[in-house]
């Protein structure tokens, strides 16, 4: 209720601040998987997960006509940082997913070729036997 009755500006501008620290943090991220590290990305921090949490709280009680009774500036402030916001966040899910797949790829390919190594090898005498090996990997058999 206590919402209702505060001022818009200060909200707008709390929105934009958190909004500037989530685009800083995307970014880096998306710094990180490009030169392959993906322990420095910054999303995973509990503080920009903090900080996810509250934007999204604040931005569903932020409405278009809550906004509108704003100074136009600041309005127009709040418009900018959420098309950046907006793009930064597409960059990012596109590169995550790109990484992801990679990686996929990655060990599907490794647990195929260690299932390839451990498959059981047929002789050729005139009673064919199996040589039994270890199973294959956990992985490939949809342990994991």
């Amino acid at each position: 209720m206590s919402d209702c009755l505060e001022p818009i500006e200060p909200k707008i501008e709390r929105v934009i601040h958190m909004a500037t620290r989530l685009i800083e943090a995307l970014e880096a991220d998306i710094t990180a998987l490009e030169r392959g590290k993906p322990a420095e990305m910054r999303s995973t921090q509990p503080d920009i997960q903090t900080l996810t949490a509250v934007y999204g709280r604040e931005t569903a009680g932020l409405t278009p006509d809550a906004a509108a009774k704003a100074p136009a500036p600041l309005r127009a402030s709040l418009f900018a940082v959420t098309k950046a916001f907006a793009d930064v966040l597409t960059r990012h899910a596109r590169i995550v997913t790109r990484v992801r797949n990679a990686s996929e790829g990655m060990i599907r390919s490794i647990a195929e070729e260690v299932e390839r190594r451990n498959a059981p090898t047929r002789t050729y005498a005139r009673n064919p036997t199996v040589a039994t090996r270890a199973p294959g990997a956990m992985l490939f058999n949809s342990v994991i």
